[in-house]
């Protein structure tokens, strides 16, 4: 007999509109909740087995079922759980945010090898998103009788008795038809339900069975083929997280990498870490051995994917991963994690906060280890994505400074390989003060930059700087280990050259000579000096200030058109055969030639450091007019 349609208990329709339409993100997801709750009553069947004697109940008969039929746009799941009494469907089922599963922890604690994922009682509403009618047959254990829960929605549902031949709970959707902007029909579709299973379920702990169509080719035929049906299982039930490392092979953490779309390289190094204590959680993380084709631009997206008892709540959990370490891949799955009423977006608790700074430590203490045991492939790592911990030193006014300065590496003048800033400082020589850096374009730049000869002659290491990151990165760090970093350009190296003892007529003249080219040259360098870096070169261009004549290049080559200017300084080298021609113009009052010297040294100096020239034109004239 049917009885007369109830009412639910909650509130307002308001409120299960709020249920189906807006706290889920996507549909698919109501697959999962199903899932969920059918391996929910699969944990209350187990643990009733384990605290009755009485009862008979073998674990493997264990499983959930799910079958389609698309022509009747009919989609089941069935399981065996511990199935629902009627006052139980009345109360789990009509009244909403109603949780049984709530109960059952709240009244057994916990309990060893049960799990129990829901809570909130609301994912079952979730069916109602992609269904026009939702039934719900259950036999509870210990009973003969059967009943049937039936809604279209809001507008309340009917409880029947009916006939099952055994414990557990089915769930039968009426499956909407198509839209033109939901596709429904991938609900009924074995493809589309097991790329469901596998992305949300597939770490559940019972079997997820369903029907796959085969085909074979007739017997005593040559091409017809006839098709043909099985009953397989579809999700993996144990997590590779969950087993000992000694169990696993490289293999298996290679396949579990490409299974998950990680990446469609190989992984560089595996980090497979299980945390015990305030807050426990496991996790699988990946360093890719290739940088991801998007990886510098808005599209990518950081984060790792994140479960809770081996349900996937989030496929993209970015707090899990500073931005300087944004290349990490892989999964974190924990049981302690505080969720909100869609399973889906994570309350911003301690315990997030505390997985995500385990997990940043065990990344750093994981590339230092690889640093130090096995360089080449740190180095390989670091070629790949070493300008993202870079990146990490300078952004947010280095706020991560003292946390990646171990990890950065830079070429040199003294190795072939890249070094580290440690290795920098305990190979410097007792009578050095400071880490010197030279920045270009190049390594094959910076080698022949004239700003080098000096500290290169004093038998100090040169850092070479050939990203543009680079430089930034090093202001924002300011020192190591006590060791304040100089650029070779800078108007100060900060020791002692030999040069200061010079005639003092001649010092007296030079004085006069340099004045005067200042003076020339007012609207382009800030002063015009005598060199005491250059050996063999007759000119260069130091500069003072804040801005560095390579960061000026870098930051005019972005696009909001910052016109930054660094402080100049044209260094000329007064031992050079080109300086006497200067001085010897200068001394004979030639100022024509001086002003033609100047111009061609000024233009000399821009050519070096790669600058434009203001007008090559006049340069090529200058130019002809000597060799005339």
């Amino acid at each position: 007999m049917q009885l007369a349609k109830r009412k639910f208990k909650a509130e307002s329709q308001r409120l299960l509109d709020l249920m189906i339409n807006s706290i889920y993100t996507h549909k698919e997801i109501f697959l999962r909740e199903l899932i969920s709750n059918a391996s929910d009553a699969m944990d209350k069947m187990y643990y009733k087995a384990l605290t009755e004697e009485s009862i008979d109940f073998n674990r493997d008969d264990f499983k959930i079922m799910i079958t389609y039929d698309k022509d009747q746009r009919i989609l089941k799941v069935s399981d065996t759980g511990i199935g629902m009494t009627k006052e139980e469907l009345a109360d789990n089922l009509g009244t909403i945010a109603k949780s049984g599963t709530f109960d059952f922890k709240s009244n057994t604690g916990s309990h060893d090898g049960i799990d129990i994922i829901g809570q909130f009682g609301v994912g079952f509403y979730s069916s109602f998103m992609v269904s026009d009618e939702v039934r719900v047959i259950s036999r509870p254990y210990g009973s003969q009788t059967a009943y049937e829960w039936i809604s279209e929605g809001a507008d309340g549902f009917v409880i029947n008795e009916t006939v099952k031949d055994s414990v557990g709970t089915e769930i039968i959707m009426k499956i909407k038809e198509n839209t033109e902007d939901d596709h429904y029909d991938e609900y009924l579709s074995e493809y589309g339900l097991r790329t469901i299973i596998k992305k949300y379920s597939d770490f559940i702990r019972y079997p997820i069975m369903m029907p796959v169509n085969h085909s074979r080719l007739k017997e005593g035929t040559e091409d017809e083929y006839e098709s043909y049906e099985t009953i397989e299982t579809i999700n993996s039930m144990v997590p590779i997280w969950k087993k000992n490392k000694d169990e696993l092979t490289e293999e298996d953490y290679r396949n579990f990498y490409q299974e998950k779309h990680y990446g469609f390289d190989e992984p560089l190094k595996t980090i497979h870490y299980n945390a015990d204590g305030v807050v426990s959680f496991n996790a699988i993380l990946y360093i890719p051995k290739t940088m991801p084709f998007d990886y510098y631009t808005k599209e990518y997206e950081k984060g790792l994917e994140l479960y809770s008892r081996g349900v996937l709540i989030m496929n993209k959990s970015g707090d899990l991963l500073p931005d300087y370490f944004s290349f990490v891949k892989g999964m974190v799955d924990s049981e302690d994690l505080s969720l909100n009423i869609s399973r889906e977006i994570l309350q911003q608790d301690k315990q997030l906060k505390r997985i995500a700074k385990n997990i940043q430590s065990k990344i750093k203490k994981e590339l230092l280890n690889l640093l130090e045991e096995d360089r080449e492939t740190y180095q390989a790592f670091f070629e790949t994505f070493g300008r993202q911990l870079k990146y990490g030193i300078y952004e947010g006014f280095g706020v991560n400074k003292d946390e990646l300065k171990d990890l950065v590496l830079f070429h040199s003048s003294k190795k072939e390989d890249l070094i580290s800033l440690r290795e920098y400082v305990e190979s410097m020589p007792e009578d050095q003060k400071y880490i010197y850096y030279a920045a270009g374009d190049s390594l094959d730049k910076i080698k022949k930059m004239p700003q080098t000869e000096m500290v290169a002659e004093k038998g100090y290491e040169i850092l070479y700087f050939t990203e543009d990151v680079d430089e930034f990165a090093i202001r924002i760090l300011s020192e190591y280990d006590g060791k304040a970093f100089k650029s070779v350009s800078g108007s100060d190296l900060g020791f002692e050259t030999g040069d200061t003892e010079k005639n003092e007529d001649q010092d007296d003249r030079t004085k006069e000579l340099f004045d005067y080219l200042k003076d020339q040259l007012k609207d382009k360098v800030k002063d015009v000096r005598v060199s005491n870096r250059l050996k063999h070169h007759p000119v260069c261009l130091a500069n003072e200030g804040e801005v560095s004549i390579e960061m000026e290049k870098i930051l005019n080559a972005m696009p909001n058109d910052q016109k930054i200017t660094a402080e100049k300084v044209l260094e000329i080298n007064t031992h050079h055969d080109v300086y006497q021609a200067l001085k010897g113009a200068f001394d004979s009052e030639d100022l024509e030639k001086v002003n033609l010297y100047a111009g061609i040294l000024y233009n000399q100096a821009l050519l070096i450091e790669g600058l434009p020239l203001e007008d090559p034109l006049k340069f090529t004239e200058d130019i002809v007019k000597i060799m005339k």
